[in-house]
């Protein structure tokens, strides 16, 4: 999905960075529409497991501190 969404010569980082400056939530319907459901459960546990790994880092730090 993203590297449909890349220009050329973009980096995914920058993709990422001018897609997310979007500035309404209403904007950003229906972008997954039409994907297949593969790539959206890839997406979907992509996004889990950096949830738990942002988790386990603020534990840590909570623990540090």
């Amino acid at each position: 999905m993203l590297s449909r969404l890349r220009l050329d010569g973009e980096s995914f980082s920058d993709a990422i960075r001018r897609l997310a400056g979007r500035s309404r939530l209403v904007e950003c319907a229906g972008l997954w529409a039409g994907l297949p459901e593969e790539e959206v459960e890839a997406i979907r546990a992509g996004a889990l497991k950096a949830r738990g790994l942002l988790d386990e880092s603020v534990r840590r730090l909570v623990e540090a501190s």
